[in-house]
Formats: structure tokens, sequence, C-alpha cells
């Protein structure tokens, strides 16, 4: 037995319509793409030749000459006033004396945790990412538990333990805190 369409019976089959599509000439975009280039060309064109400055028109005239007048004005002026700052010939001779402050050396170095993994196989992973941005880390696991942590460090100061977490943060290595380290 033929299958049937049960859910086209009843139905007639839709005839494609035909669409009255003007028909596109194709030289008018050619044409305006012609005159666009061909104006864009004439403004370079003009831009690039410039024209020879002309000489001024010479005129003749009765009246004295001016330059007689501004001479006399300038002789008239007064004396160019003197400098009242004396900054100028004194900052080259100065010194300034910086007193940095006094870096605190902890007691308890500091490290920094990125990480804590349940398979020792996650931890490997996390520790081969941060290995190729070029610093060293370690896996600790602690005595009654079954985390593996994922640890840099000692670090003498915190500064440089925040200097290596930017560069693991611009790595998209997260979250990483830093910690005094209890454990030595």
């Amino acid at each position: 037995m033929a299958n049937k369409d049960y859910v086209r019976r009843g139905r007639s089959q839709s005839k494609p319509t035909k669409k009255n599509t003007p028909k596109r000439k194709p030289w008018r975009s050619g044409l305006i793409a012609l005159v666009a280039v061909g104006a864009f060309g004439y403004g370079l064109y003009i831009l690039n030749s410039d024209p020879a400055p002309k000489p001024e028109p010479k005129v003749r005239s009765v009246a004295k000459p001016v330059t007689q007048k501004v001479v006399k004005e300038e002789s008239n002026l007064p004396p160019p006033p003197t400098e009242k700052w004396h900054y100028v010939d004194s900052l080259p001779s100065r010194e300034i004396e910086v007193v940095p402050k006094e870096l605190k050396v902890s007691k308890i170095p500091y490290v920094m945790q990125c990480g804590a993994f349940k398979t020792m196989q996650q931890a490997q992973q996390r520790k081969a990412n941060i290995a190729f941005q070029g610093l060293s880390s370690m896996i600790r696991k602690r005595e009654n538990s079954s985390w593996y942590r994922i640890v840099l460090g000692p670090y003498k100061f915190k500064r440089e333990a925040e200097s290596d977490r930017h560069k693991l943060q611009r790595a998209k290595i997260e979250p990483c805190i830093i910690l005094k380290d209890n454990q030595q």
C-alpha cells in the first residue's frame, strides 16, 4: 500500500507565484561609480595644483613714506619689563631629596594560592598553565583533606606576590589569593 499524506489531504498544492521584478539596468551603477571617481580625481587635481602667488600691483602714493612714522613709534616704546621671577635660573641647580618608606618585612612569608582541586590531574593542568606564564608553582595536599592546592611562593614582600597575581590575571588564570604561609 502506498504511503498517504494525511496532512496535505484536502489542500491543493500551492502554485509558485511569479513576481514582476523590474529589470535592473547595470549601466546605471557603472555610470554612478564613474562619476564619483571622476569627481574625486578632479578634487585631488584642484588640491594639488597650487596657483602661483600673484604679485601685488604697485601703487605709487604721493603721501609721505610710512616707515618714518614706524621708526619714531618704536623709539617711543618703554623699555622691556624686568623679570621678577628667578625660578628659571634657580631650578636647574636645585636638588630634591626623596626619602623612601621602609618596606616592612614580615616574619611569615606570603604565598599565593591559585586554586584547589579534588583530582591531581586538574591540579597538574593548572600548574602547567601557570608554568606557561613563566612562574613556578607547587602542588600541596593537606594531610586531613583530599584537596590539592596550587601554591606559588614564598614571597618576602606582598608587592612581589601582587605583581605575579596581575600577570596571572592578564593570562585569565583566576582566582588567586595571597595568604600568609603558616605551614612552614
